[in-house]
């Protein structure tokens, strides 16, 4: 699945640092810009995958489980 976040770019120094807005506690730092885009990428896909598991934590075993697509 594809999704796409808002990054903010910010220069310190020899770093770039990025994050983004949308989701809290993600963000990414790298020497390019390239490093720290890819950087932010892997927080975010951590964050969203350990939301996922922890969402689904304790949902009944007969409950229904499904995917919903969001298209912005």
């Amino acid at each position: 699945m594809k999704h796409e976040f808002a990054a903010v770019i910010e220069r310190d120094e020899d770093w770039f640092i990025t994050y983004a807005p949308e989701v809290p506690g993600a963000n990414g730092q790298g020497r390019t810009r390239d490093e720290a885009l890819a950087s932010l990428s892997d927080a975010i896909a951590l964050i969203l995958e350990d939301r996922r598991e922890d969402g689904l934590r304790g949902v009944p075993s007969e409950a229904e489980r499904t995917t919903v697509l969001v298209a912005a």
